[in-house]
C-alpha cells in the first residue's frame, strides 16, 4: 500500500511494489513524482526525513537534511539588521539540499529496482506533462516558464526537472550535485541579489559534501506501543513527549469529549514551550523526555495552564508504504514554506526551500546559522511498532510546527478510542495558533491560539478551559497527514488525508 497527497504519485508507487519493488522504492518514486507535481509542498530543492521498518525492532532512520554552506556569516546578516533568518527571496536561508542524498542512501540500503526505472514516472510527468492539481494550481504562475493564471487539471510541464531526476538515476548524486543543478546552485550562491557574495554562500566541497546520515531514532512506550520519529535536529522528540505526558493525564476514549481535546493540546503545549531554546542538531532529547512527569504535573484537567513556570502551513509533503514482506517507510520531504525560499536554480527550475529560517542568529546560540551546520527542523515522521518489535503503522503530516499536534491526535484516535485509519485521518483536528508564518508558535506559547477545524465539537468545552478559539475551515491548514496501519491479521488499512483534494491511498 501507498498513500500520498496526489494520485499520480500513489499510482507510481504501487507500480514499484507490482514489479517487485521495496517500500523503499515505492516511497523513492511517489516522492520523486510529487517532486514534479507538487512544487508547492516539496521538491529536489528540499529536505527529506525517514523511518524504515525492516524486521522486528526500532526502525532505521534517515536524515538526509542539508547544511549551511561554507560562506555562511551570521554577523553579515546582523549587520544589516536581521533579528531572524529572511523568510523569502535569500540564499542564506537555503541549506544545501538533501532530498537526492535521501533518495540515493535509502535506495542504496533497501532498494531493489534501478534507481533509474523507480525515477522513470516522474521523468515522464516532468517532460511530457502533467495536469495542474487543485492546490498547485492557484500558485503555479510563480513556477519558471508559466505565464498567467492556470486552471485546475490543466497540463504542465517541467523539463528542467525531469533533465536533474534523469541525470540523478543516470548517475547518481554526482550527477545532482556536481551537475546542471548543482552549478546553478552555486551560481545563486554568488548573485547579491540573492544575498550571495563575490565568496560565494557555497563551495564545490559543500555540494560533494553527502547530506544524509543513518540516525538512532527517538521513542517511547505509550498507550501500550512503541512510537518512533527522527531526532534532532527534528523537532519529532515532540510527539513521544507529549504522549508520554498525555498518557498520564486519564485521556477520554471519546475524542468528541472536550477534555480529550484539552488535555492533548495542554500536552503538545508542555512538550514544546521550549522548543526554540532545546532544539538544535545533535541536541541530548534523553533528558528532555524525562521531564514528562514534571511538565505533566504542571497540567490543570479544569483549566488552560500557565507554561512559564515549567521546567525547561508551511507547506511539505508526507507519504508512506508499506511492501508484500511487511517492510514500512514513513517519508516526509519538504521546501519548507510553500515553494520555499522563491529562489529558483535557474538551469532546472527547480525551486529551493528556505529551512534555513530554523537558524537562530542570538550570538552564540546553539542553533545559530553558520558554515555546515543543519537548522531545527519541523520535519516529523512517525513509525510505531507493536510490544513484539512488529510494525503496527507508519504515519505523518505536513504542518510545520503542528506536525506533533496532528500527530498526537491521530495516535490518540488509533490507540486509544480504536477507531479505523479513515476515521482518525479524516476528523476534524485543533492545532496551537502557528504564529504569522506558521513556524513560530514556541515564540509565545502562552498567548497561542488554540485553533480547531470547523467541524469539531470541542468549542464551548475549551473556551470553558479558559483557551482562546479560533475556528478555522475544514482543510490544508490543519495538515496532509496519511496512516497505514498493519492489523494484527496482517492485512493493511490505510489512509489518504481528504484535505489534500486529490490524495489517494492504493494498494495491490
Amino acid at each position: 500500500m501507498v498513500c500520498t497527497i496526489d494520485h499520480l504519485a500513489t499510482t507510481a508507487g504501487v507500480t514499484m511494489l507490482g514489479r517487485g519493488g521495496s517500500a523503499a522504492d515505492a516511497a523513492i518514486a511517489a516522492n520523486a513524482v510529487l517532486a514534479v507535481t507538487a512544487p508547492h509542498a516539496c521538491g529536489l530543492g528540499g529536505d527529506l526525513f525517514a523511518l524504515v521498518h525492516d524486521g522486528a525492532g526500532p526502525p532505521r532512520t534517515l536524515n538526509a537534511s542539508g547544511r549551511a554552506g561554507s560562506g555562511a556569516d551570521p554577523d553579515r546578516l546582523r549587520a544589516e539588521g536581521h533579528e531572524r533568518m529572511p523568510f523569502k527571496k535569500d540564499i542564506r536561508s537555503v541549506p544545501v539540499p538533501g532530498c537526492a542524498d535521501g533518495w540515493v542512501a535509502l535506495h542504496g540500503r533497501y532498494g531493489r529496482l534501478p534507481l533509474e526505472e523507480i525515477l522513470a514516472p516522474a521523468v515522464r510527468y516532468a517532460e511530457s506533462g502533467f495536469p495542474a492539481s487543485p492546490l498547485l494550481a492557484p500558485a503555479a504562475a510563480a513556477l519558471p516558464g508559466v505565464d498567467g493564471p492556470v486552471a485546475p487539471g490543466a497540463p504542465l510541464r517541467r523539463p528542467g526537472v525531469g533533465r536533474a531526476l534523469a541525470a540523478l538515476g543516470a548517475d547518481g548524486r554526482d550527477g545532482f550535485y556536481l551537475g546542471e543543478f548543482g552549478a546553478g546552485l552555486l551560481a545563486l550562491g554568488r548573485d547579491p541579489e540573492a544575498g550571495g557574495t563575490a565568496a560565494g554562500e557555497y563551495s564545490e566541497a559543500d555540494l560533494a559534501r553527502v547530506n544524509a546520515d543513518w540516525v538512532e531514532p527517538v521513542g517511547v512506550h505509550a498507550f501500550g506501543h512503541d512510537v518512533w520519529t527522527v531526532p534532532p535536529n527534528s523537532q519529532g522528540y515532540l510527539l513521544p513527549l507529549a504522549l508520554a505526558i498525555a498518557e498520564g493525564l486519564g485521556l477520554p476514549a471519546a475524542p468528541g469529549d472536550p477534555l480529550w481535546a484539552h488535555l492533548l493540546a495542554e500536552s503538545a503545549r508542555a512538550a514544546g514551550h521550549d522548543r526554540l531554546d532545546v532544539l538544535f542538531e545533535g541536541a541530548p532529547v534523553d533528558g528532555v523526555l524525562a521531564t514528562a512527569n514534571e511538565r505533566r504535573a504542571g497540567i490543570d484537567p479544569a483549566r488552560r495552564s500557565r507554561l512559564r513556570h515549567l521546567v525547561a502551513p508551511g507547506d511539505t509533503t508526507y507519504l508512506c508504504a508499506v511492501d508484500a514482506e511487511g517492510m514500512g517507510v514513513s517519508l516526509i520531504q519538504s521546501n519548507a514554506a510553500g515553494f520555499g525560499s522563491m529562489l529558483f536554480e535557474p538551469a532546472t527550475g527547480i525551486n529551493l526551500h528556505n529551512r534555513g529560517l530554523g537558524f537562530c542568529l542570538t550570538p552564540g546560540h546553539p542553533a545559530e546559522y553558520g558554515p555546515g551546520r543543519r537548522p531545527p527542523h519541523t520535519l516529523a515522521p512517525a513509525l510505531v511498532t507493536r510490544p513484539d518489535g512488529s510494525l503496527r503503522a507508519v504515519l505523518g503530516t505536513m504542518g510545520g510546527d503542528s506536525q506533533p499536534q496532528i500527530l498526537l491526535q491521530v495516535l490518540a484516535r488509533l490507540l486509544v478510542s480504536g477507531q479505523t485509519p479513515g476515521e482518525a485521518i479524516a476528523a476534524p483536528r485543533w492545532r496551537l495558533g502557528p504564529g504569522e508564518s506558521g513556524f513560530d508558535a514556541w515564540a509565545d506559547p502562552d498567548e497561542a491560539t488554540l485553533d480547531i477545524e470547523e467541524g469539531a465539537p470541542w468549542a464551548e468545552g475549551l473556551r470553558e478551559r479558559g483557551h482562546d478559539v479560533r475556528r478555522l475551515p475544514y482543510g490544508g491548514a490543519f495538515g496532509h497527514a496519511h496512516l497505514i496501519d498493519i492489523r494484527p491479521d496482517g492485512t493493511l488499512a490505510g489512509a489518504a488525508d481528504p484535505r489534500a483534494l486529490i490524495s489517494s491511498a492504493g494498494g495491490l
